[in-house]
C-alpha cells in the first residue's frame, strides 16, 4: 500500500468517525430540547391543575374545612412553588424535588377532600359540582400524562448521555444531566376522565 492510499484510508476513517460524532451530538441536542419542551408542558399542566383545584375549593362544593385545605394547597402549587421553567437549563435538579413535594401535598389534600366514591357521587349529583369535578379530573389526567412524557424524555436523554462516545467526547457540552420529576399524582386512581373534554 502506498502512502497516498494509507492517507486516503485514514481520511475516510476520520470522516466516518466525525459523521458518527456529529450525529450523536445532534441526537443529544434534540433530546435535551425535548426535555425542555416537556418540562414546559408539565409546568403548564401543573398550573392548570392547581387552578382547577382552587376553583373547586372556592365553589362551596366542599365542606368548609376541606375547601380551606385544598385552597391553601392549590395556592402553594400555583403561586409559591418553584417554577420548572424560566431559569437555567439545569434548574429542574434544584427545583424539581421541592416542586414535587408541593404538588404531592395538593394531591393529598384533593384526595382527602373528595373522599370516597360515595362522596364523589354526591358531588357529581350537583350540576355545578359535576362540572368543576370534570374539569379537575381532566386537568389531573393531563398533568399525569405530561409528567410521564417528561420522565420518558429524561430517561431517553440519560441513557444516551451514558454512551461512552458521548461521555468521552463531551458531546452533551455543559448541559446539566436532566432528572425525572416525581410527585404523587393519583387523585382519582389514575383513570382517564369520564368525558373527553
Amino acid at each position: 500500500m502506498s502512502a497516498a492510499e494509507i492517507t486516503l484510508v485514514a481520511v475516510g476513517v476520520l470522516a466516518l468517525v466525525a459523521v458518527v460524532l456529529v450525529n450523536l451530538a445532534q441526537r443529544v441536542d434534540r433530546l435535551h430540547r425535548r426535555v425542555v419542551g416537556s418540562r414546559s408542558t408539565l409546568e403548564a399542566q401543573l398550573v392548570r391543575r392547581a387552578e382547577a383545584a382552587a376553583e373547586l375549593a372556592a365553589a362551596d362544593a366542599l365542606d368548609p374545612a376541606s375547601a380551606v385545605i385544598v385552597a391553601e394547597a392549590a395556592w402553594a402549587a400555583a403561586v409559591h412553588a418553584p417554577r420548572l421553567v424560566g431559569g437555567e437549563d439545569g434548574d429542574l435538579a434544584d427545583t424539581g424535588v421541592e416542586r414535587g413535594l408541593v404538588e404531592s401535598e395538593l394531591t393529598i389534600a384533593l384526595r382527602a377532600a373528595l373522599g370516597d366514591a360515595e362522596d364523589l357521587a354526591e358531588l357529581r349529583a350537583d350540576p355545578a359540582g359535576a362540572a368543576l369535578l370534570e374539569r379537575l379530573e381532566s386537568t389531573c389526567y393531563r398533568a399525569q400524562l405530561a409528567r410521564r412524557f417528561h420522565n420518558d424524555a429524561v430517561v431517553a436523554t440519560q441513557q444516551l448521555r451514558r454512551n461512552p462516545l458521548v461521555r468521552l467526547f463531551r458531546l452533551a457540552g455543559r448541559a446539566a444531566m436532566p432528572v425525572t420529576f416525581e410527585m404523587d399524582d393519583e387523585v382519582f386512581g389514575g383513570a382517564p376522565p369520564a368525558t373527553g373534554s
